[in-house]
C-alpha cells in the first residue's frame, strides 16, 4: 500500500521555530556557557544596527507575506501552495521571508551583544538551506515545472 503524497513541502519545522530556536541556543550559550566580550561595538552603532537590520527584516518579510495575500495563497510553508510568486520583493529574491527571519535574528544578536548567537548562523543557515529550502525548491518545481524552474534560474536564493 502506497502512502498518499501531500502537497506540501515537506519542510522539517516551522522557520520561524528554527530560527527561535538557534536564538535561544545561541543566547543561553552566550550567557551560561561561553561568556564573550561582546561585539565590541559602540553602542550608538550597535543601537543603529539593530534598528536597521530590523527595519529591514520586517520590511521584507511584510512586503513578501503582502504578496501572498494577493496571489490567495498561504505563506506557512507546511500548508498546500496555490499559487506562484514572482513579483514584488520575489523579483529579487526567492526567499524574503528568510532573509528577513535572518535579518531579525542579526538584530537580536546584535542587541544583545552576544556573538554566540553569530556562531549559531551558521548551522542555522545550513539547517534552513537543506530542511526547509531545498524542500521548498524541489516542491515549487514539482508543482509548476518550467516556470519555476525559469524563476528559479533567474532570481539569486538569498541575494
Amino acid at each position: 500500500m502506497t502512502e498518499p503524497t501531500r502537497d506540501t513541502a515537506g519542510v522539517i519545522a516551522p522557520p520561524p521555530l528554527l530560527y527561535l530556536g538557534f536564538l535561544i541556543l545561541g543566547l543561553a550559550l552566550e550567557f551560561l556557557v561561553v561568556r564573550t566580550q561582546g561585539l565590541d561595538m559602540p553602542a550608538a552603532l550597535r543601537w543603529t544596527v539593530t534598528a536597521l537590520f530590523l527595519l529591514l527584516g520586517v520590511a521584507a518579510i511584510v512586503a513578501a507575506v503582502s504578496r501572498f495575500r494577493r496571489a490567495g495563497t498561504p505563506a506557512p510553508p507546511w500548508q498546500p501552495t496555490t499559487a506562484f510568486v514572482a513579483q514584488g520583493i520575489y523579483r529579487f529574491t526567492r526567499n524574503p521571508m528568510y532573509l528577513g527571519m535572518t535579518l531579525i535574528y542579526c538584530a537580536i544578536g546584535v542587541a544583545a551583544d552576544a556573538p554566540v548567537v553569530f556562531w549559531m548562523l551558521i548551522p542555522l543557515a545550513v539547517t534552513i538551506h537543506y530542511g526547509v529550502v531545498l524542500r521548498e525548491e524541489r516542491y515549487m518545481a514539482g508543482k509548476f515545472g518550467d516556470a519555476y524552474i525559469d524563476y528559479a534560474n533567474r532570481v539569486p536564493r538569498w541575494l
